[in-house]
């Protein structure tokens, strides 16, 4: 029975696509196009690999896969903004009132 065999693992790692340029670039405009913007450095988990997660000064936020802690921090580095490790820190306030205020347009 096929059923209960093992499927090859991808390469890319849990979260089945690794980091690209592409990803790099969408960072890059976030920063460009936003004022006040920190990184946040997620740690790999079972589901996916290190992300980093922008956040500005308003609470709007992206996320984007990247090969690993160290090179987030050299992105951020490189972009000349903050970096902090989310499971130190925890997430900004305003991240979480910029959500709550989208989910009351959403509404309606």
């Amino acid at each position: 029975m096929a059923w209960f065999r093992r499927r090859k693992q991808s390469s890319a790692g849990p979260g089945g696509r690794p980091a690209n340029r592409a990803d790099l670039a969408h960072l890059e405009e976030f920063i460009r196009s936003r004022r006040g913007v920190e990184a946040f450095i997620e740690p790999r988990t079972t589901v996916t690999e290190t992300t980093v997660m922008l956040i500005a000064h308003d609470g709007e936020w992206t996320r984007r896969r990247v090969d690993g802690p160290e090179i987030a921090r050299r992105f951020a580095h490189k972009m000349a903004i903050p970096i902090y490790d989310v499971a130190l820190v925890g997430y900004p306030q305003r991240m979480r009132d910029f959500n709550e205020r989208r989910k009351r347009a959403d509404r309606g």
